[in-house]
């Protein structure tokens, strides 16, 4: 028997895992192996589509399969396969369209589960390509004919991107759909239903793990469901006000080897599940 034997952590990447240069840290590496020894689960569930996670995967080597799309997916890295997805419902072009029309200078980007497009281009998918390294393919939004897994709108005017909030939750078909900030640049579109919380769920549920022993770690807003899904949810110390509202507990930020304290916090029992 080990000494994690049966827990589950779920970290997200970047401003948790992940340091400002989007490396991880040895004490974290040294850390998570040693969870792994004792029997723990590790994984990561990010707003990445898994194509543009690998790096993330080769760093941190999980051994449970990944929550990725915002809880729109699970993924297998080991057998290069999805487990699970949560695809658009038809419409969305429609709301893409209302902000496309009243927000010109938005950047657009559509993501189906195998591939990123970039349909209006902005200074902010511009930094996001580099950030993340996804490759540039354009197409426009109503030529995309593959099963959506997100939409992402990016903009640098917090007025702007609260005005594109309060456009999307009041479009006809907003009920159909989940709409969430996941950076400060950046705002999404999800399926009804679909938020980090649930891929931690399912994936409790695929490795036949309760629920009570999972451990949510965090910086973002897009975080929160997993905070309130998981059997503890953790905000590091950089993370934003809302996250750090929702957290049950609050460790060191990103920078100090935040997933490392995680895991030796649960084997002193200052973290208890």
């Amino acid at each position: 028997m080990g000494k994690f034997d049966g827990i589950l952590i779920c970290t997200d990447l970047d401003g948790t895992a992940l340091k400002k240069d989007k490396t991880v840290s040895e004490e974290n590496l040294r850390a998570i192996e040693y969870f792994k020894s004792e029997g723990g689960y590790f994984t990561f569930v990010t707003g990445r589509m898994p194509y543009y996670s690998h790096d993330a995967a080769r760093m941190l080597v999980p051994n449970a399969p990944v929550g990725c799309v915002n809880g729109g997916g699970l993924y297998d890295f080991d057998s290069g396969k999805y487990i699970w997805t949560a695809p658009m419902p038809e419409g969305v072009q429609s709301l893409i369209r209302t902000i496309d029309e009243n927000f010109p200078d938005v950047g657009i980007q559509v993501s189906t589960f195998d591939k990123t497009y970039f349909a209006k281009e902005s200074k902010v998918m511009e930094w996001f390509r580099t950030v993340t390294r996804v490759p540039y393919a354009q197409r426009d939004y109503n030529d995309i004919t593959e099963p959506i897994g997100k939409v992402l709108f990016g903009s640098d005017d917090e007025e702007e991107l609260l005005a594109i909030e309060r456009t999307l939750r009041s479009h006809p078909m907003a009920d159909g759909f989940e709409f969430v900030r996941s950076a400060k640049q950046l705002f999404e579109i999800l399926p009804y239903g679909i938020t980090k919380g649930v891929s931690i769920l399912r994936l409790a549920e695929h490795l036949g793990l309760d629920i009570k022993r999972t451990v949510a770690v965090g910086d973002y807003n897009n975080d929160i469901p997993m905070f309130r899904t998981a059997g503890v949810g953790v905000a590091v110390a950089n993370a934003c006000p809302a996250a750090k509202e929702a957290a049950d507990y609050i460790t060191v930020s990103n920078e100090e080897h935040a997933i490392a304290n995680v895991i030796y916090d649960l084997e002193s029992g200052k973290i208890s599940l």
